[in-house]
């Protein structure tokens, strides 16, 4: 009989962990809480090492339709001035590779398609779990139980598996609010990268068929809400900020601007248990800055079943994987949050010593900085 996996979440991880699973011959069933498996309006950028980990999963091919080239790209002051920045050509000869933006919902699509949706139930709630010699078993909130040989816990931010092994300690939050929109806009006009001010930043990347998907960052307390509307706040925060900012805001639908609290977890030292592991944003959580949340959940994926591939001592493959990625996301973790938080500086001269840093920072110390995580062994 096939050994079987539940895979809890059923976002990019969680799928493309069923879907790896599956080509090696086991059963699985992904169980998602939502009542429909999508994904915001939002972009996403995956980097080579994340290319990568689809190639290894069987699952690059998806990419044709949906994504275009990351162009060239930096970093700019608020008034458009370039502090640092690398093309598409410095990456290729440099990486050999470049990343690739797309829509995360045409992602998520294309994956909950290649698994097949008779392989996951929505609407399924884990709260806990039991397990024992013989197997795992899943509880879910409607009382239904589920039962296999491994259970992953790739549900998010506030994973009930992670709760159940680690405590419920809530995460913790960067200081700082994020918007995100997608819109129609002529690529020719718009600045790819990022721009940073005082206390805010402003990101450009184009997606197919004439859209652009543009994020947003601004120091603010924790569950705030913008009373006049998101789109009115971010015209008011990014007043005066270079073309076209304000442009790319205004011609955004209001009601499908995203905004979200930014937080992380301080790193484990460990995060499974018996037949029990985590995976994604359940086992390390990182702020967006590097553009590193979906890329290591696919790292994730493609080293968690490529571990399986050939193992018959499951609990002792699952400590060794969870070892192995431990070593690779804890710096990444807390990377990201270092620069979230030079990012975020609103001293104006914290901005301009980080300004004048960016400006003199050397080509060969910019690229081994992205070297370091795009070109890392997996």
């Amino acid at each position: 009989m096939k050994a079987k996996a539940l895979v809890i979440g059923g976002g990019i991880g969680g799928l493309a962990t069923a879907i790896g699973l599956r080509q090696i011959g086991w059963q699985v069933e992904v169980y998602e809480r939502a009542t429909a498996i999508r994904e915001v309006g939002a972009g996403i950028a995956l980097w080579a090492n994340a290319i990568r980990a689809l190639a290894e999963l069987e699952l690059a091919d998806i990419l044709l339709p949906l994504a275009i080239p990351d162009t060239a790209g930096g970093i700019r002051t608020m008034h458009g001035n370039l502090l640092t920045a690398m093309s598409k050509t410095e990456a290729q000869q440099v990486f050999g590779d470049h990343g690739v933006a797309m829509h995360r919902a045409e992602l998520l699509a294309a994956l909950l398609e290649r698994l097949g949706t008779e392989h996951i139930r929505i609407g399924a709630q884990c709260v806990g779990f039991n397990q024992d010699a013989d197997g795992v078993t899943a509880q879910f909130a409607d009382g239904t139980t589920a039962h296999g040989d491994l259970l992953i816990g790739a549900d998010g931010l506030r994973s009930a598996v992670r709760a159940q092994i680690h405590g419920t300690t809530p995460p913790t939050y960067s200081g700082y609010t994020a918007w995100r929109g997608v819109t129609h806009f002529d690529h020719t006009q718009i600045l790819p990268g990022e721009s940073w001010g005082a206390g805010a930043r402003f990101g450009q990347v184009p997606l197919s068929n004439g859209r652009v998907y543009w994020f947003a960052t601004h120091t603010e307390l924790e569950g705030g809400h913008s009373p006049n509307g998101e789109q009115a706040a971010l015209l008011h925060i990014f007043q005066g900020w270079h073309a076209p900012i304000e442009a790319l805001i205004r011609a955004t639908d209001p009601t499908a601007i995203l905004r979200n609290d930014i937080y992380d977890r301080p790193p484990l030292h460990s995060w499974g248990s018996g037949r029990v592991t985590l995976l994604g944003d359940a086992a390390h959580p990182m702020t967006p800055n590097l553009g590193q949340g979906a890329c290591q959940a696919l790292e994730d994926a493609a080293v968690l079943v490529r571990m399986l591939r050939n193992s018959s001592a499951l609990t002792d493959t699952l400590r060794h994987y969870e070892a192995a990625r431990i070593q690779r996301t804890t710096p990444l973790v807390q990377q990201s949050r270092r620069i979230g938080a030079v990012g975020q500086w609103s001293n104006p001269l914290a901005i301009q010593v980080r300004n004048g840093l960016l400006r003199m920072m050397p080509a060969s110390a910019r690229q081994r900085q992205i070297a370091s995580v795009v070109s890392a062994e997996f």
